[in-house]
């Protein structure tokens, strides 16, 4: 399967190589994106260099910080018209270990959507404070309740997608970032009648510089699922069309058994 991960960048310049070392350690046959946003810190030139040594390694230079979500969109629009069949999300901080991609490209073999997920059985978060893990969850809990998702890490950022799904999806209709980006996604691929996968995995903090998450982030999540969710009962909000009536859902953790759930009719 031609595969690509996709990493949004803006001043990681001390984590890109090692990263890029362990990515290729663990998948040596995947190609890399990096969607730079103008890192004043080097790291869009850093990542012109890599490419010299290893083509597998692609760079795509943006004029500025334009946000999470238009950089993976960016980068899934590449990877649809490069002929990858299969495209992941993946932060430049460490924060979604690379020992996991064998994992997650066993599992989209048999899926169309793989989430590493903090919060199935194996999963964790374990250096977060008792504060952080309340809003997270929290906030999981909150849009799985109002959007009606199967899916215990609608927040999760560590993914991998196939290609007929982003394609499906109508990716230039969509205008959130941050969290509510994942959750957007997310919600349009249960739409669509997709089969999704939980993973677990152990989510980590960056190991060097400073976190890109703000208030501002956290409140567009929680403004976008409450104008999802009303203006779809009264019938105002942005259509999201499905394609197939019903959506299934594995749940996949340390238990050799995972359950299948299978979304409600569609209408």
């Amino acid at each position: 399967m031609k595969t690509l991960i996709i990493i949004p960048t803006y001043n990681e310049f001390d984590n890109l190589r090692p990263l890029l070392q362990e990515i290729f350690s663990f998948a040596p046959a995947v190609d890399v994106l990096i969607v730079d946003d103008n890192s004043p810190d080097g790291t869009g030139k850093l990542a012109d260099q890599i490419h010299v040594e290893n083509p597998q390694v692609n760079v795509l230079h943006r004029a500025g910080k334009l946000g999470l979500g238009t950089a993976y969109i960016a980068g899934f629009k590449y990877a649809v018209e490069h002929g990858y069949d299969a495209a992941f999300e993946m932060d430049a901080d460490f924060s979604h270990d690379p020992r996991y991609l064998p994992d997650f490209l066993q599992k989209i073999e048999n899926a169309d959507l793989v989430i590493g997920s903090r919060y199935v059985e194996g999963g964790d978060t374990p250096n977060w404070s008792l504060l952080r893990r309340f809003i997270s969850g929290g906030g999981n809990i909150f849009a799985r309740f109002m959007l009606g998702i199967p899916v215990h890490d609608c927040t999760a950022g560590y993914r991998c997608y196939r290609r007929q799904v982003l394609e499906s999806i109508e990716l230039d209709t969509i205008e959130s970032q941050g969290y509510a980006f994942q959750v957007e996604l997310v919600y349009r691929v249960y739409k669509h009648g997709f089969k999704i996968v939980e993973t677990p995995i152990i989510f980590m903090d960056r190991r060097v510089g400073k976190s890109k998450m703000s208030r501002t982030i956290f409140l567009e999540g929680f403004t976008w699922v409450i104008r999802t969710r009303f203006g779809r009962l009264s019938g105002k909000g942005k259509s999201i069309p499905s394609s197939s009536p019903k959506a299934a859902f594995v749940s996949e953790s340390d238990s050799s058994n995972p359950e299948l759930v299978e979304s409600p009719s569609m209408k």
